[in-house]
């Protein structure tokens, strides 16, 4: 049997509940999602990019700077589709990617300062 390292228990928890908060909010809430819902989301980002280990930074922003470049790209192309067609499911995957973004961004800032004022003290 492996031996698991509980060093970033919570960071993985914080991360889980946030990919499944912004999810399941994202579509059952559409445009009309709560504010104070969306503070808990970037309570949880900020959560998940203080405990990002230093060995998975790069690997982390890689990962989170594309979903959200890839999240706002789809965000417009799919409002825009959907505007025009009318079409539902549009406006609820951009509800889903809009909400991810909310997750992942201050993530993304708080490692990315981690990792400039790492490289600043060396």
């Amino acid at each position: 049997m492996p031996i698991k390292s509980r060093e970033n228990l919570f960071g993985a928890w914080a991360f889980l509940c946030g990919i499944v908060l912004a999810v399941v909010i994202g579509f059952f809430a559409g445009e009309r999602t709560n504010p104070l819902i969306l503070g808990i989301l970037a309570l949880l980002g900020l959560i998940v990019g203080f405990s990002v280990s230093e060995k998975n930074v790069q690997t982390f922003l890689l990962a989170s700077v594309s979903l959200v470049i890839v999240s706002f790209a789809g965000i417009q192309g799919l409002v825009l589709s959907a505007a025009v067609m009318g079409i539902n499911i549009g406006k609820i995957v951009a509800s889903v990617l809009g909400t991810l973004i909310v997750l992942f961004v201050p993530a993304t800032i708080i490692v990315a300062l981690k990792t400039v004022f790492s490289l600043a003290k060396s």
